[in-house]
This record gives C-alpha cells, structure tokens and sequence, in this order.
C-alpha cells in the first residue's frame, strides 16, 4: 500500500494489503495529528471534541496498522501466543490480521481471558503475568492510543513510569534535585502490595468515566484468566502483560501529589524568559509504576505519612508491603531503581551521590558469568556479541550517576571471566599464545589498551566498560508532553541536543 495521502480511513482505503509495501510514515503521521488534538482538547476542557476525536482516532485503520505491527513485531512479547496459540509472525499473517480487524467495530469485541504466567522476582518470589491473545492485544493498544493522550494532560508532573518521553533517568534527576539541597533528608519508601492485583474496578472506571471504549476497557478488565487449564474471574486489579495496564495503573495511583498537598508556581525570569516551577508544600515525591518515594525535612513529617496517605490507598484498594516500606535518613542511603542514594561526609560538608546499587552490580555480574557459561564450547566472536549487549546497555543505564569506578571495576571482573573463558578453550596453550591470538593492542586513537577481547573470525572487539563516559541526565521539565504540539521544538531539541 504505497499512498501520499495521509487520510487513511477514506473509502477508497484497499481491500487487500501489502504489510512490506505500507506507508508506516503516513500512517504515524495521522495518529500523531489526532492525538495532539485530543490533548489540546482536553487541556482546554473540550470534553464533547476530545470524545470525538477519541472515536476517529479508534476507528481509523491507521491506528489498526500500527496496534498490529506494535504487537507482533516490535513488542519484545510478540511471540508469545495468548490461550488460542495465534501468532502472527511473518508479513503475510499480518496483512490477514488486519483484513480480518479492519471492519470489527472495536466497541462491540469481547475479550478472551488471559493466559496466567509467573516469573520469578530477584527475591525469590513469583510474580504473576497475564498474557493477552494477540487479537486483544492489537485493541489494547488502540484504546491506549485513544486514552493516554487525555490521560497525559492531568498527570503528576513527579510520576515517570511508563509515560511517554519519560524514564528511569528522569525520576533519577528529579530524586537528586530533592536530596542535595539537604534539608529533604527523610525519606519514605514506598512499595505497594500487588498493586497490579488489588486495584479496584471501579475507582478505575470512574476515572475514565465517558471514555468511547469505556465498555470494553471494563470488558478488559473482568475478562477473567486461565492458571493450569482452570478458568478464574477477576473482581479487582488489571494483569501484568497486558499494554493496557501499564496505562491503567497510572490512571488509578495518580493524585497522591494532592493527598500530600504539593503544588506548584510558575516563575518566569525577567531578563531570559525562561519558566520554571517551584515545587510547595511540606512534601516532595517521586513515583515510577507501583514504586515510590516521599521526601521531607523532619522525621515527624515523615511518620504521619501512614495515616495520610491511608484515604488514598483505601479508596484504590491498596495496602503498603510491609518488607518494602520503609523509613531512611539519607546518612543511611536508600535504594531505588537500581541505583544507590546517599549523602557523604566531607571536610566541607556533605556530599550527595547516586551510584549503582549492590543489588545492580550483582545483577550485571551474574548475567556476565550465565553468557559466559551458555557460550561454553561456542566461538568467540559470538561471545562478544551476547556480552556487549549487555555492557552497552548497563553502562548506558548508569552513566547519569558516579559510576566511574563501578565501570573499572566491572571491567575488571569481565576481563577475569572472559580471560577464564579462552583459557578454557585452549587449556594447553601457554598464556603469550593467548595473548597474541585474542587480545592484540588495540589503539582506535580514542581509546587503547593491550588486553581488549577481539573476535578472531570477524575482528570485533569487546567494549570496555570503563570507555563509557559519565553524563548527567537532564530531568524533563514540569508536566511536559509529547502530546503537546506546543512542546515539538522542546522535544526536538531533548531527542537530538546540541
């Protein structure tokens, strides 16, 4: 289907496609378009034209098209058949999937019941996932294409997970914005309890109250699940696996901003021109999913957060896991996200620092030692590959931090199991043998060492953690979006910076 025309749901739209002949850019170009006036909508209190545009958007054929290849190419589950075993894993099945959906009115679909899987948690307990058929999954993640736009407009500028242009590293700045100041030395740990199983229908559906796909989010929600081939229905919470709930979940834990009284002043500089928000109130947080952190100045404070926060959770169905929650000083550092916050004493005072945490680090390792070990008996290069995959992503993860001296140590301990590695293929040869055949200098005028891991069939090299440089994340501003069409300079410059 080649066209220039970006209105993809005329008439004339073909019977039959060709999925590798699609225009994808038409087709992201037309769902982007109305999902900025549904935010521009909502911002302005137009409910009756975010409704409308909500309808066209989750009718279109191109928000079909791009649900579809979401689900079943580029999703890392898009393998994973629901309890009818379909997959659609090739271009042809998809073209199918789609001529078999374009005509279904999504208000009308019924919902087969997931699929229960469990995972087990780095604890030692099982974490319970529901997996979607592919066919449910394609309209989930129409309706989040429909809602989350009017959903952005109202949420907390302090929540980072799973929100678009949002990450990790931006509640990471946004908790380092808190703590070094140093008056904001108590801290409030915070973890729901099986937040994604107990959350209440209800207070859901209220908050999505006049959605157009109201009655089949709710059809979602009570579609039930298969654990062990015996069917169980769902009163309350919304599966893990599912692209909804991820949505869902922000749309039920949004307001703990106003149970905690945080507001915020705009401030404009005279001179510049340039805005920025002032946090008040007695309380600062930072919310990523279910998990969560409080701030405050004194112990006091942080103590009475129990019976405050208490409406809250009772109105959604919550309750605090007991081995999760818990009160720190920030002398004491706390753990969150994979990263480790503490304030050090100096001669000059205090020194406020996020690292890596333990857990993280042991983490790493013991993927480091299971590549190792799965590549036992296989050929080098193949082992770089898998192992600088894994360092890449690590190191980009915790370049925000001070992480220089977990990067040389991690180096180290690679270098330790990848020498272990060739040792083992080659037990009789001597040490320069081994030297000279895996680990030539290497000098690429940046970067130089003499025991860099180099592939001898196709010359790749193994990354050196410690090349990795630190860099500090900047937090995304305020409630800022995507979704905002007065923000795309803003976006611009934050995806591709000077």
């Amino acid at each position: 289907m080649k066209t220039t025309n970006n209105n993809l749901d005329e008439s004339a739209f073909p019977d039959i496609i060709v999925w590798s002949d699609i225009n994808w850019r038409s087709s992201e170009k037309y769902v982007d378009r109305l999902q900025k006036q549904i935010y521009h909508a909502e911002s302005m209190g137009r409910r009756s034209r975010v409704r409308d545009k909500q309808r066209t958007l989750g009718h279109s054929k191109a928000a079909l098209l791009l649900a579809i290849r979401r689900v079943t190419q580029i999703n890392k589950g898009k393998r994973t058949p629901g309890i009818d075993g379909f997959r659609a894993i090739n271009d042809k099945q998809r073209a199918e999937l789609f001529d078999n959906l374009k005509d279904v009115n999504i208000k009308v679909h019924d919902p087969i019941p997931v699929d229960r899987l469990y995972v087990r948690k780095k604890n030692g307990k099982l974490r319970s996932l529901g997996i979607p058929v592919i066919t449910d999954r394609v309209f989930q993640d129409i309706i989040r294409m429909t809602l989350e736009p009017q959903a952005e407009v109202n949420f907390e500028p302090t929540s980072y997970g799973f929100r678009p242009s949002r990450g990790c590293h931006d509640a990471l700045a946004r908790i380092m914005m808190n703590i070094i100041p140093g008056n904001w030395c108590w801290v409030f740990e915070g973890d729901f309890k099986a937040c994604f199983d107990t959350l209440k229908h209800e207070f859901i559906l209220k908050q999505i109250k006049g959605f157009p796909s109201y009655d089949l989010v709710e059809k979602f929600l009570k579609a039930g699940y298969v654990d062990n081939n015996v069917f169980y229905n769902t009163d309350e919470g919304t599966p893990q696996g599912g692209l909804l709930s991820p949505l869902l979940t922000n749309i039920a834990l949004n307001g703990m901003e106003e149970t905690l009284n945080i507001t915020y002043s705009k401030v404009k500089n005279k001179k510049t021109g340039y805005v920025s928000y002032v946090t008040k109130g007695k309380y600062r947080m930072v919310r990523y999913a279910d998990d969560f952190l409080i701030f405050a100045k004194s112990k006091e404070d942080i103590e009475a957060l129990h019976d405050i926060l208490d409406p809250y959770l009772k109105e959604r169905g919550l309750t605090l896991a007991e081995d999760k929650t818990r009160i720190t000083h920030i002398s004491d550092g706390f753990d969150f996200l994979g990263f480790n916050f503490r304030r050090y004493p100096t001669q000059d005072g205090f020194i406020h620092l996020n690292k890596p945490s333990k857990d993280s680090i042991q983490q790493f390792k013991s993927k480091v030692a299971e590549i190792c070990r799965q590549h036992h008996g296989h050929n080098v290069d193949e082992l770089i590959k898998r192992l600088n995959s894994l360092i890449i992503g690590t190191a980009n993860y915790w370049k925000p931090s001070a992480a220089k001296k977990t990067f040389s140590n991690m180096n180290y301990y690679v270098w330790k199991k990848v020498f272990k590695f060739v040792k083992r293929l080659h037990p009789n040869k001597p040490i320069k043998w081994i030297k000279e055949k895996y680990f030539p200098p290497y000098n690429d005028g940046k970067h130089r060492g003499n025991w860099i891991l180099t592939g001898p069939k196709e010359g790749n090299r193994l990354f050196n953690m410690a090349w990795m440089p630190i860099r500090r994340h900047t937090m995304i501003q305020y409630n800022h979006s995507p979704y905002d069409r007065t923000k795309k300079e803003y976006f611009n410059n934050r995806k591709f910076p000077c």
